[in-house]
């Protein structure tokens, strides 16, 4: 059996033991994502994308995630970002916090990859999260540091895995962490799919998630030359 089919039959079973737990940590939950990005000249493009987060591969969403902003791209293989970010989060089924609330959510990125040895890239986050409970309002900040590799198998395969580090300028300065790997299948040069596994620790909570993700680009530059 080829690798990439066997992946698929792993998660699916992985997924069919989830459904009797009952615990988001005891859980096998699920993070569908779409990426896109925007070529619109030389050195700028934009980004969308939204993520549907689970605590069931299938059942019982608590966060939906949209996303948009602007790469500013830089000559030597790095790019600054500039974005907002809407988050509606449902936490009724978690014990932890307030059981709904909603996020509008500025972030301010420089991302750079390296060749030296192995494909390495670098990810640095600064984040203003305003949060709207139901009766009150606050604002957090927080940085992030997300070191990854994308390892090219062949034209149809690869393998991606990252570690990202969250750090607070408030409350506890190290609450989160994210572990994520992923095999990925290009289905064209501009598109490709991902699935993979994310360990997510949270609020001291070890979670569990299946991740699933289509990412694609466009082009919307002129044919003519830019100077």
């Amino acid at each position: 059996m080829k690798l990439f089919p066997r992946f698929i039959l792993i998660v699916l079973f992985t997924t069919s033991l989830s459904f009797s737990q009952s615990t988001p940590e005891t859980t096998l939950g699920a993070w569908y994502m779409i990426d896109g990005n925007h070529q619109i000249s030389k050195r700028i493009s934009l980004k969308t994308g939204l993520q549907l987060r689970t605590f069931e591969p299938l059942d019982n969403i608590n966060l939906m995630f949209y996303y948009t902003g602007v790469n500013y791209h830089l000559k030597n293989k790095s790019m600054f970002t500039l974005a907002y970010c809407y988050l509606d989060i449902d936490k009724t089924f978690s014990s932890v916090g307030t059981s709904h609330l909603f996020e509008n959510r500025f972030y301010e990125q420089y991302y750079i990859k390296s060749t030296a040895l192995l494909p390495i890239n670098h990810r640095i986050r600064l984040e203003q999260r305003i949060f709207n409970y139901q009766h009150s309002h606050n604002v957090k900040h927080r940085m992030r540091y997300r070191i990854g590799s994308k390892i090219i198998l062949n034209k149809s395969l690869f393998i991606s895995a990252s570690n990202e580090f969250f750090f607070n300028f408030q409350d506890q300065i190290m609450d989160e962490n994210r572990f994520q790997i992923c095999l990925g299948f290009n289905i064209s040069k501009s598109a490709n799919i991902q699935l993979g596994y994310l360990n997510h620790e949270i609020h001291q909570m070890n979670l569990n998630r299946m991740l699933v993700s289509y990412c694609f680009k466009t082009n919307w530059m002129s044919d003519k030359k830019e100077k």
